[in-house]
């Protein structure tokens, strides 16, 4: 079989299984979609991107790109990773050393048979797009992280790729460079008048790039994907402790139990949650409870006389929010443990300190039930 177009799909296809990594994972990105790809570390994200550019064989599986086969492992096509339109931004910039700024960004049009003048023009252009052309002539080692970076950004797009693969492209920079490269990403992704914008996926840990930059979501957990849909929807309503994390937001999964209108209740190991439903929970299904740290209260004795729900928790931890402190409770047998955000004066009149017992309480009114 041959790699051409084979159907009329717009966009990037995987369905592929890697055995010896854990990955089984099957995911569409449209034509011009940004899609950010979470989970925690070892989950398979940069595996999946490296089959993707074609570095990493899978054990079975599919990669096609505008319905063209860049990898099918039944039928033996495996398409270099040269000619796939696949270009990959890293957290390093990987730049030539001996190379100037431009003679970089011009290689790849250089090495697909572009003359050298054309070339040079191209790096040009997209040297200027990344607000990098006064770098053009400077060698990797007379630049910062940050503009090294613009020149790798320069770099992938110069070849004019269908699809970019960005792994976690900011990671590697200062405090000040990242903001900067976040926003340059988003003007190329979004606003770029050089070119049709490609479509792309983004490795990241920092929810601000999924908040910025992408379309959707997907997260990745131990090799499989537990969840996704559009950004807003799933930190709005997690479906995994991950999600849940980087959310900021308390999440608790159990069985739903018989509840009253425009009400759920969730039953999560030896508690009951109680909390709004925008539509009735059908007893018997899996479901979520998710509220803020914010509404949770913290009690060294029971309290008496409240609807709220009430859990009987061990602290394991305060760590320190910018003014706030996050008391962290121990993990639960069904879930992450829940987490209270207290001023530091509230924490030191409770004198709470790892190992001691407390009662978090949130009302019924700040938690949000939902089918999961």
């Amino acid at each position: 079989m041959s790699d051409d177009v084979v159907n009329d799909a717009v966009g990037l296809d995987v369905s592929v299984q890697l055995a010896q990594r854990g990955l089984d994972v099957e995911l569409r990105v449209g034509s011009g979609e940004v899609l950010a790809v979470l989970g925690p570390n070892g989950a398979g994200k940069s595996t999946l991107l490296e089959i993707v550019a074609g570095l990493v064989r899978p054990d079975a599986g599919q990669v096609r790109l505008d319905g063209r086969v860049l990898t099918d492992v039944g039928a033996g096509v495996a398409v270099p990773a040269h000619r796939r339109q696949v270009s990959l931004l890293a957290q390093h910039a990987l730049l030539f050393p001996h190379l100037t700024a431009a003679a970089n960004v011009a290689f790849g049009p250089r090495s697909r048979g572009m003359r050298s003048r054309a070339a040079v023009a191209v790096a040009h252009e997209w040297l200027r797009a990344v607000d990098a052309i006064e770098f053009a002539g400077r060698r990797p080692g007379e630049l910062s992280g940050g503009q090294a970076q613009r020149v790798a950004l320069a770099r992938a797009l110069a070849v004019a790729p269908r699809v970019i693969l960005l792994d976690e492209p900011m990671a590697a920079l200062d405090v000040t460079a990242a903001p900067a490269m976040r926003v340059l990403l988003r003007k190329t992704l979004r606003e770029s008048e050089t070119a049709a914008a490609p479509s792309a996926l983004l490795v990241t840990h920092d929810i601000v790039d999924a908040l910025t930059l992408a379309d959707r979501v997907v997260v990745v957990e131990s090799g499989r994907i537990v969840e996704q849909g559009p950004v807003a929807e799933v930190l709005s309503r997690p479906r995994s402790p991950f999600a849940a994390r980087i959310a900021g937001v308390n999440l608790m999964i159990g069985t739903s139990e018989a509840s009253q209108p425009d009400s759920g209740t969730i039953r999560c190991g030896a508690d009951l949650v109680q909390g709004r439903a925008e539509s009735p929970l059908p007893p018997g299904i899996r479901a979520a409870a998710v509220f803020s740290p914010a509404a949770v209260a913290v009690y060294r004795n029971h309290p008496e006389g409240s609807p709220r729900n009430v859990f009987h928790v061990t602290i394991t931890e305060l760590t320190d929010r910018g003014g706030v402190i996050r008391v962290h409770a121990a993990d639960r047998a069904d879930g992450a443990g829940v987490v209270a955000d207290l001023t530091p004066a509230a924490v030191a009149e409770l004198a709470l300190t790892p190992g001691e017992r407390a009662y978090f309480t949130v009302k019924a009114a700040e938690v949000q039930v939902y089918p999961c």
